[in-house]
């Protein structure tokens, strides 16, 4: 995955759900980046920067499908 271009799928503050989505998508096999987890972490749970779900581009097509099929998307 390193070096690939990258597509964010999901931007959320909930992190219960993006630990959902991130256990559906890896269910089907895709492989799952958290962005921002870091400086959310830094922000004290505020809110003010969300995090983003990103998929390799050639991932995003079943990626979206998945989340489509779970009331996600």
């Amino acid at each position: 995955m390193r070096g690939e271009p990258m597509r964010v799928v999901v931007t959320t503050n909930d992190q219960v759900r993006l630990s959902f989505l991130m256990a559906l998508l890896r269910d089907a096999g895709i492989v799952c980046v958290l962005l921002d987890g870091h400086i959310s972490a830094l922000e004290g749970g505020i809110g003010a920067f969300p995090r983003r779900l990103a998929v390799a581009d050639d991932d995003e097509r079943q990626a979206r499908r998945v989340l489509r099929e779970a009331g996600e998307g």
